[in-house]
């Protein structure tokens, strides 16, 4: 009610026709008259043009959701309700193709029966998604339309912390008057930085941009701009324990974006890069300190796959995929991201004191030699409670707690008594009793992803179900 407020005085003390348009880098008034600054004005800055360049391809991404509601019997008696009810939401996203190509994060449309996208102007459309990706968080829409005004995609690898970030999208959608997008700035905070944590949109993404540019809630999907008006990723998340921005915001690189984007456009799904290497989980009292050590060990490889076909064995550390230095199993499952099926990649494997290259053609992940499980029959859940949290001191506020598990799932999972789930894909476990609801939906989609925490670390493991 206060914004409200804010925005109604605001209007009342400026007039109707006080809302500005973003014209070459400034918001100019619309009143007549009306000059834009001059170009060599000093009002002009790299931001300013940088917004100018990137600000007419910003869309709003409205969403509706139908749920499904307990009937009240006495208001049914009165022809009352059906059972149904709609659920409004509202993200942002950009203009990739003048046809009408937009991205946005996959969470923003996620079970949405109906999407819309507002222009710039205040036009609206109708949009199809035509494919999305919950593991990396982004999805393509389509709206029928031609000549629009496209953003210029950058790169996300040669990132330099403390360089310009500008943050555009619509935070709380149309609350503030008119679909103009709305611009933050700040620096690029850090890179290949992994969150698990509360934010806005599912709770763990590895190998991400770190930016104090706002986000906010809206922003969501909203492009992350260099100061030449470049994008170098998609807003993704905060993190903030109130649930408002705190200068910790994180945008998925726009490298990663492109990939998952063609693979959408092409295939209406991602092609899942597949190595065949199962790193290992360290236990629950080493995962703080393994999280620290240089190189990801090699707990299985999968016959036949390309790890085997190029020699890596059980027991190699991997310490380098590429240009990237592997860590930890986060940066190994960051590699992973950015892979394409076909591609050749060299690794360094730390093998008896030495260190050898190996190179390895990536594959697509098959769902033959893929691990395979029928994971309710094989496992034993607790929803996570206060007591069980603070008895083993296990970070995350919602979950399930494996109890009991086979060796086999154990042993192609990765599972142990003790770990607690907390995702499945994009989405997260908040008790026992939605972990078998979410495998049986979600497992109809192909790969699943599942999150779990061990020792105060989130580690993550792929399957499909059988």
């Amino acid at each position: 009610m206060a914004i409200v407020a804010l925005v109604a005085s605001l209007a009342a003390a400026c007039g109707d026709d006080a809302r500005g348009e973003l014209t070459g880098g400034g918001f100019a008034a619309r009143e007549a008259g009306a000059q834009a600054p001059a170009p060599n004005s000093p009002r002009r800055t790299v931001i300013t043009d940088a917004v100018g360049k990137i600000a007419p391809a910003v869309v709003t991404v409205q969403t509706e959701v139908v749920e499904r509601v307990p009937i009240d019997p006495f208001e049914r008696f009165f022809g009352g309700r059906t059972g149904e009810r709609s659920a409004a939401g509202i993200g942002s996203g950009f203009i990739t193709r003048s046809d009408g190509v937009i991205v946005t994060n996959a969470h923003v449309v996620a079970g949405a029966t109906r999407v819309s996208v507002a222009l710039r102007d205040g036009q609206t459309f109708s949009a199809r998604v035509l494919g999305f990706d919950e593991v990396n968080d982004l999805a393509v829409l389509k709206i029928d339309a031609r000549g629009l005004p496209t953003a210029r995609l950058g790169t996300s690898d040669d990132l330099l912390v403390g360089e310009w970030a500008i943050a555009l999208g619509n935070p709380y959608g149309f609350l503030l008057g008119n679909s103009e997008p709305s611009v933050t700035t700040g620096v690029v905070s850090g890179v290949g930085r992994n969150l698990v944590g509360q934010g806005q949109g599912a709770g763990v993404y590895v190998d991400m941009i770190q930016t104090d540019a706002s986000i906010n809630p809206g922003n969501s999907g909203g492009p992350l701009v260099n100061a030449q008006g470049e994008v170098i990723g998609v807003n993704s998340s905060i993190y903030s324990p109130s649930g408002g921005s705190i200068g910790l915001g994180f945008a998925i690189p726009i490298n990663r974006a492109k990939r998952v984007t063609e693979d959408l456009l092409e295939h209406g799904a991602v092609r899942r890069p597949w190595v065949g290497i199962k790193p290992q989980f360290p236990a629950a009292g080493d995962a703080g300190r393994a999280a620290l050590r240089s190189g990801v060990v090699v707990h299985t490889v999968v016959p036949g796959s390309p790890a085997a076909t190029a020699g890596i064995r059980a027991g190699d550390v991997l310490v380098k995929s590429r240009s990237r230095v592997l860590r930890n199993p986060y940066d190994w499952d960051a590699e992973l991201l950015e892979l394409r099926a076909g591609e050749r990649l060299t690794v360094v494997v730390r093998r008896d004191g030495r260190e050898l290259a190996v190179p390895i053609t990536v594959a697509d992940l098959p769902e033959v030699s893929a691990p395979k499980v029928q994971v309710m029959r094989e496992l034993e859940l607790l929803t996570l409670t206060p007591a069980i949290r603070t008895e083993r001191g296990v970070r995350s506020a919602r979950g399930a707690v494996v109890f009991k598990v086979s060796d086999r799932v154990a042993e192609e999972l990765g599972l142990q008594p003790g770990d607690v789930i907390v995702q499945i894909n994009r989405t997260p476990v908040e008790d026992a009793a939605t972990v078998e609801k979410l495998i049986s939906a979600q497992g109809q989609r192909g790969a699943l992803r599942l999150f779990f925490e061990r020792g105060g670390q989130v580690y993550s493991s792929d399957f499909i179900i059988r």
